[in-house]
């Protein structure tokens, strides 16, 4: 590509950051930029707004209006500032948390959204260091705000940032504040208009006070101290993947009575760079690879892990031979669901009134576990926002006991209202020393729960297009499964076809239509069912320029020594089915 294929509008928004009231290093990255013989990088940079999604913003740190930097941060602040004086025009004080975690500027994001929100009139409690999201999420709601913010691109590359914004319940921001807030947003179209001076008598800095409450909150979980007392010497490898838990996951695990927590001091060291992984996303093998080597070489029952934001967990025990496997999300929403459910009956707790949630993306085993313990379970849009959403609008009529997706999220317990690895790592410990205090291992309570309620194997794919043409192959994909969607997949006939797009539902078999009324709006999602009970999802990532593929197909487990010849039919089909949509990288 030439300077000549430069796009008009890049020109014209590169030339508006020369011109505007931007600071003189981004002004001379842009001439730079503009001066390049190869305009890669220019068009990248500028060939679109960072959109504020209903999530926030997510995207590679840089100049440009396509780039996580100072001024996108601010333009978004601005907008949602200006929101919540709105929204919230009759409070006498308006207050938002904000947090972030460890990645590279996330500090300095995080300084300046203060200064933005200070500086409008709105109070800012601004964490002292990095802290995982589901602590922004509990702070929000024990100091009454009516938003918060926390920088953190998750588990993306390290060139990644994000910002992402909640409301007052601590829940990610839904309809129709995140349309009205992208408004805003929208509006703010000169860099003049963002107020970067703060007001230091605004921004309060908290931290060790917030956080022994959230210790404390998450302790209280735990529902069997006396096994953890008889088990309490058990080996727990523990890794925070260079983020924000590599303090108060130890901490946690250590008040519900935990003694043996066993570190991997690599992977301790808080980075931005994230040294020791390729991607710090516990979903990848790689990054739990140094993880489970120390619980190896110190024979260790359990290994978890946590994306730097803390957020997600990743899992490990040993199998029949003893070798360390990895859990896949589903696997470890299922655990945690079946031991949360069952304590609840158990200890006498079930009203009735309980349900859990899983999103439409998760194993469908969790439904068969909920049914089973006489517990309503319901069906969200993939992401916890959507989660919580159910959570705000049962409040006072139903009660949450816990809520996952396949993605390695799990919320046990709603003191927080997005998911939480905290809370999760904790839970996960406790099942593991509870299946120890009953002789066998957590490999042999997943296979006991595959045996009572039905063997389901799940897997994920997915392909990465960067860029514009990277999302226009994105969206061809997505357009030839729609109009033309498979017949037959692994040797079964497809019956069913959901759309969240249109809210249509199609039976293959007999032809007919229906809505889907369930869903409180449409998103960009294709569902097949097969007569044999297989499910495939399609959606592009709202996070990450991927396209991703959930396949999920069902077996019958009779005993233990089944597992792995099931697992290994199981993964066949799917790989036909893969092949039958000619997903092939």
């Amino acid at each position: 590509m030439t300077r000549k294929n430069i796009p008009d509008l890049v020109k014209q928004r590169a030339e508006q950051w020369l011109k505007g009231k931007y600071d003189e290093e981004t002004k001379a990255k842009v001439k730079e930029m503009l001066e390049s013989d190869d305009p890669s990088e220019l068009i990248d940079a500028f060939y679109k707004d960072l959109e504020f999604g209903t999530g926030g913003l997510r995207g590679i740190m840089g100049t440009g209006s396509n780039r996580m930097n100072k001024y996108t941060v601010g333009s978004a602040t601005q907008g949602l500032a200006n929101y919540l004086k709105k929204e919230f025009a009759g409070l006498q004080e308006i207050k938002v948390v904000i947090g972030h975690d460890c990645r590279n500027n996330s500090r300095f994001f995080a300084e300046t959204v203060a200064d933005i929100f200070s500086a409008n009139g709105i109070k800012a409690f601004l964490f002292d260091d990095l802290r995982p999201t589901p602590e922004i999420s509990y702070a929000i709601r024990e100091l009454k705000c009516q938003s918060g913010v926390i920088l953190t691109a998750s588990h993306n590359p390290k060139e990644y940032n994000g910002y992402k914004a909640y409301w007052e319940d601590g829940a990610q921001i839904i309809g129709p504040h995140d349309k009205n807030i992208i408004n805003e947003v929208r509006k703010i179209t000169n860099v003049e208009d963002i107020k970067f001076e703060g007001n230091p008598d605004l921004i309060e800095i908290i931290g060790a006070a917030m956080d022994e409450k959230f210790i404390q909150q998450v302790a209280s979980l735990s529902f069997n101290p006396d096994v953890i007392r008889r088990q309490k010497d058990m080996k727990i490898v523990f890794s925070p993947i260079h983020g924000t838990t590599v303090k108060i996951l130890p901490q946690a695990l250590k008040r519900i009575g935990f003694e043996n927590i066993i570190h991997v001091p690599e992977q301790d060291v808080v980075s931005g760079d994230f040294p020791t992984v390729v991607s710090p996303n516990p979903e990848e093998p790689a990054a739990m690879e140094m993880a489970i080597a120390r619980a190896e070489e110190t024979g260790a029952d359990l290994v978890v892990a946590t994306d730097p934001d803390g957020d997600r967990l990743g899992v490990a025990f040993r199998n029949e031979t003893g070798r360390f496997v990895l859990v896949n999300g589903n696997q470890t929403a299922i655990l945690l669901t079946w031991y949360m459910l069952n304590q609840w009956k158990e200890k006498g707790l079930l009203t009735g009134k309980e349900y859990t949630v899983k999103t439409i993306v998760t194993s469908e085993l969790i439904k068969t576990i909920a049914d089973a313990a006489g517990v309503e379970c319901y069906d969200t849009y993939t992401g916890f926002k959507w989660i919580a959403a159910i959570i705000r609008e049962l409040e006072g009529r139903k009660k949450y006991i816990c809520g996952g997706e396949e993605s390695y999220g799990f919320l046990p317990g709603d003191y927080v209202r997005d998911k939480d690895a905290v809370g999760a790592v904790v839970m996960m410990s406790e099942i593991a020393a509870l299946a120890k205090d009953q002789g066998k291992s957590l490999f042999e309570l997943l296979l006991d729960i595959y045996i009572t309620y039905g063997f389901s194997q799940e897997k994920m794919k997915y392909i990465v297009r960067e860029g514009k043409s990277g999302a226009e192959e994105i969206e061809s994909i997505m357009k030839k499964f729609r109009e033309t969607p498979p017949t037959r997949l692994g040797g079964a006939k497809v019956s069913l076809v959901k759309d969240y797009l249109t809210l249509k539902s199609r039976n293959l078999i007999t032809g007919e239509v229906t809505e889907i009324t369930d869903k409180p709006t449409t998103s960009n999602v294709l569902q097949f069912f097969t007569e044999d009970g297989s499910k495939i999802s399609v959606r592009p990532s709202g996070t990450e320029p991927k396209i991703k593929f959930y396949f999920e197909v069902k077996d019958e487990l009779k005993k233990r020594e089944d597992f792995n010849n099931v697992t290994e039919k199981a993964l066949k089909k799917i790989d036909r089915i893969m092949d039958d949509m000619e997903v092939d990288e």
